[in-house]
């Protein structure tokens, strides 16, 4: 394995962003959604293993003290192998005078505590399909 980490979206792949999170049990959208949301993100992370994209993640932020990272995900072939891990890390020093918050996926958790990332309990949320983030875990 050869990592490589690459912080723009030059020449990437858009359908295989959208195989990733659909691998992962992740949302996802159109090709053209996610570019936009990468594109419009203050920090990308997009890691190869030499040309195949194996993984990404995204941060929103002001970037003085608050951001929020989205998105991050591994291609399960490649998963248990500090990628993911990778990932997170070089977001969170892009950025190092923020706070963080996430919403991980159901079952995930662990990834992010081990990360030092803790439960809020305070956190709100709004989502566009109430319904289905309810019946996927995420709300109560």
């Amino acid at each position: 394995m050869n990592i490589r980490l690459q912080h723009d979206t030059v020449n990437v792949d858009w359908n295989l962003v959208v195989d990733i999170l659909q691998k992962v049990g992740m949302a996802y959208h159109s090709c053209e959604i996610h570019k936009r949301a990468f594109g419009n993100s203050h920090t990308v992370v997009f890691a190869f293993d030499n040309e195949a994209l194996v993984g990404f993640g995204r941060a929103i932020s002001d970037g003085e003290y608050q951001a929020a990272i989205y998105d991050v995900a591994v291609d399960p072939d490649y998963q248990g192998n500090g990628i993911g891990r990778m990932i997170l890390q070089d977001i969170i020093r892009s950025i190092p005078s923020c706070n963080f918050i996430l919403y991980a996926s159901p079952g995930k958790e662990k990834f992010y505590e081990k990360e030092n990332f803790r439960r809020m309990k305070t956190g709100m949320a709004l989502f566009v399909n109430d319904e289905r983030m309810q019946k996927n875990g995420f709300t109560e």
